[in-house]
């Protein structure tokens, strides 16, 4: 291969001599550059020498010396620069710099156009193409092999640490972790400074804000530095992409090895191999998706009856047909949709989020005794909770403790998003599984139409509610409440007073009255009054057991009549 000292033997263009950094004259050239953008560094690479005219950089000498330092850590060949347009002599910073990096710093003469160079360095270069191009094509003819084997992105991402003598990750587009490869002699193991966990991201957000938003678009990997613990480690990330789709990103920590022209030749063969690798896998979880949702829609929604069948098909899609199960229902709501995200993206948003919330569950799930299953479908998140014979049924409130913690950790780990949690009753078939994620859906609706903000309810603690709202029409439970409690509602209104809250608070004390006076941060006496004067605008002494649950249901009832309370 052509190196800086063969160069300055080119007769062709005479006169170009290296003014420093001379300790690095026999750095590989292996392709020849123009760098006139301060973008250009994000897809430099190994052995390329790099010709500029100086403009980018004539005015800064930070920018000078920025230049110099980072095409020396890429591992450039070196910079050429053209005398007599920008500058006489190259700045001596500039100088000193490359002398302190081993770093070829090259005048060219005026005459000379870059393109000329170009096409001069590159003609006496191409014969080592042939060798690497050769190399190249058994490398690609390796990792093919390991694909037609069913290798997977493990053995591919292993055999790719093992060629470019790197440890490697391989992360989703949301930086979410899927493989890792570890090398025995890096001295900088990535489990000490990286909080690897599979299916979470783990990269500083400082640090993958970093990245370009077009990078799927770079033909090579670009170099970042991730700092902890006052280290700065070199990573070369490369995306996985595939036409418009993007899968991902590898990413080289650069602890072991200086990465040569020959390792990105080998990295963005890997990146399309597990680009296919990603394809394949999707298109066959789909596929189980597919079969797995049709049975979970069937249970839910009680079409399955027969137990012999259901035995067969809880085997099969990791449920117990002779446990005890309850259903939980998540309500995902985005606060943070875009009027100008098209219905793809918004679905992709969404899409994420329930996966997210699916993985945190699990996460949390050891707190639970029994077996849990977790999936979503669009905006919602479903969790079934069985438990055997040994385990005692789980109680109203128990449930409820759980979807709390549940509730707690999705809206610290999850921004911009709201959530309502429905909980159903306990069944002890199976086949009656759809009763309690129906319960939990009404659970859910009757938080919202209650404006409830606790996030979390039991159908239980709607049940009356339900009982009055799905079998009497409107027009009768209005004609029930005026008829109980009209008079004081017409009060209130009329008067700006608040008897119809001060009933349903004596009633919710157990007509207490010191407790209901606490509860309303009244004196005992106010309070006192005010019953009263509820007796007196209602005819009666508030003692008539028959009575009382005729008031105490139209106060129930009053929630489900929105005209009330406008």
């Amino acid at each position: 291969m052509l190196t800086v000292k063969d160069l300055l033997k080119i007769e062709s263009i005479e006169g170009i001599r290296i003014v420093a950094g001379e300790k690095g004259i026999n750095n590989k050239i292996a392709i020849v550059n123009i760098m006139e953008n301060p973008d250009t560094f994000d897809w430099l690479t190994p052995n390329e020498m790099l010709l500029s005219t100086g403009y980018i950089f004539k005015d800064s000498v930070e920018l000078q010396n920025r230049i110099i330092k980072e095409l020396a850590e890429i591992n450039c060949s070196g910079l050429c620069i053209k005398m007599k347009r920008y500058f006489d002599k190259i700045p001596q910073n500039m100088i000193d710099l490359a002398n302190q990096y081993n770093f070829p710093l090259l005048e060219l003469p005026f005459e000379y156009t870059l393109s000329q160079v170009i096409s001069i360095i590159n003609e006496k270069s191409a014969g080592a193409y042939d060798l690497l191009n050769r190399k190249a094509l058994d490398m690609h003819n390796n990792l093919f092999r390991i694909s037609l084997e069913g290798g997977g992105i493990d053995k591919i991402s292993s055999e790719l640490a093992r060629l470019i003598h790197n440890p490697i990750l391989f992360v989703d587009r949301d930086w979410n972790l899927l493989h890792y490869v570890e090398l025995e002699d890096n001295n900088i193991p990535l489990t000490t400074y990286l909080p690897l966990k599979k299916n979470r991201s783990f990269f500083s957000e400082e640090f993958t804000e970093s990245i370009p938003a077009n990078i799927k678009a770079f033909k090579k990997a670009i170099t970042r530095i991730y700092r902890a613990n006052e280290l700065e480690v070199k990573c070369r990330i490369l995306p996985v992409a595939v036409s418009d789709y993007f899968y991902g990103y590898i990413v080289v920590w650069q602890t072991v090895s200086e990465l040569s022209e020959f390792d990105y030749v080998i990295l963005q063969d890997a990146s399309r191999m597990m680009a296919l690798e990603r394809i394949k896998a999707q298109e066959i979880e789909e596929v189980k998706l597919k079969i797995r949702q049709d049975f979970f829609d069937d249970l839910l929604t009680g079409k399955l009856s027969s137990n012999d069948n259901v035995q067969t098909l809880c085997d099969l899609h990791g449920l117990k047909s002779d446990y005890m199960y309850y259903c939980i229902v998540i309500d995902i709501n985005q606060v943070n949709i875009k009027s100008d995200d098209d219905m793809i993206a918004r679905r992709l948003k969404l899409e994420n989020v329930a996966k997210k919330c699916v993985n945190l569950i699990y996460d949390d799930s050891r707190k639970i005794q029994g077996e849990l299953t977790s999936f979503y479908r669009n905006n919602r998140v479903i969790i079934l909770v069985g438990k055997n014979d040994f385990i005692r049924s789980k109680t109203k409130e128990e449930a409820k403790i759980f979807a709390a913690e549940i509730y707690k950790i999705l809206t610290n780990e999850i921004r911009d998003t709201s959530f309502f949690i429905g909980i159903g009753s306990q069944y002890k078939s199976i086949t009656a599984l759809h009763k309690s994620f129906s319960e939990a859906h009404e659970a859910i609706r009757m938080m919202k139409q209650l404006e409830n903000n606790t996030g979390v309810s039991h159908f239980d603690d709607y049940s009356v509610y339900h009982l009055l709202g799905s079998n009497i029409n409107s027009q009768e439970l209005a004609d029930f409440f005026t008829k109980n409690l009209g008079k004081i509602y017409e009060h209130d209104k009329l008067h700006d007073t608040s008897y119809l809250a001060t009933l349903e608070s004596y009633f919710h004390n157990n007509l207490n009255l010191s407790e209901t006076a606490k509860a309303l941060f009244i004196h005992r006496n106010t309070l006192i009054y005010r019953i009263e004067k509820i007796k007196e605008l209602l005819g009666t002494d508030l003692k008539n057991a028959e009575e009382l649950l005729q008031f105490q249901l139209a106060i129930k009832i009053s929630y489900l009549l929105p005209s009330l309370h406008q």
